[in-house]
């Protein structure tokens, strides 16, 4: 028996509209992470996407002048508060910088709870002018962290500040809050003692 071809010809017309609505699909969705970049920094959201974008090494982006002001000094200090039951708190409590520096500082954790937790670090700067001159490449407040009873870990924040701070501001405050995220986790037991 043969085929139709009336049939065979809506088959192949039916084929090819597909295959364009496809490329076409394709494409959009290709073309969709640029445009929400663009809108993203045409309203100012997602800052920290915009701030790695303009810190030295970025390959995305042109860097933002990247040479070091050594003429400035800004003193950035560090604070740690915990919600819940945490140890947790900076290695050192300031530094002294130049704009334009890469600097690395690393805070403490511990868990002293008798149980698994889970958390996660909240940023907040001070004064507010310098938040969008404040760019982290590295920080523990990118993700959520589990620490087991007892556990202690470090974690680093690196930093660059932008040449372009206001010339009033001198002291930047980075302020974490630590806190623990979702249900409890549930109680480890003791380990019993071997006879």
């Amino acid at each position: 028996m043969k085929p139709d071809p009336t049939l065979l010809g809506d088959n192949r017309r039916m084929l090819r509209k597909l295959a364009v609505v496809a490329v076409l699909m394709f494409g959009f969705s290709y073309g969709l992470v640029s445009m929400y970049e663009e809108i993203c920094e045409a309203l100012g959201i997602n800052v920290l996407a915009l701030s790695e974008r303009q810190v030295p090494g970025n390959s995305k982006a042109t860097p933002a002048n990247t040479q070091v002001d050594r003429s400035r000094t800004i003193t950035v200090e560090f604070d740690a508060n915990a919600r819940g039951p945490w140890e947790f708190k900076p290695a050192k409590r300031y530094v002294e910088v130049h704009p334009g520096e890469l600097t690395t500082v690393m805070y403490e954790f511990k868990n002293v709870q008798n149980r698994t937790m889970a958390a996660q670090a909240i940023p907040s700067y001070a004064p507010k002018q310098a938040t969008p001159h404040f760019n982290k490449l590295e920080c523990f407040c990118f993700n959520e962290y589990t620490l087991q009873p007892g556990e202690s870990k470090q974690w680093p924040v690196v930093f660059v500040i932008d040449p372009k701070l206001p010339k009033d501001v001198k002291t930047i405050t980075l302020s974490y809050t630590f806190f623990e995220v979702g249900g409890k986790l549930a109680v480890v037991p003791a380990k019993e003692p071997s006879l």
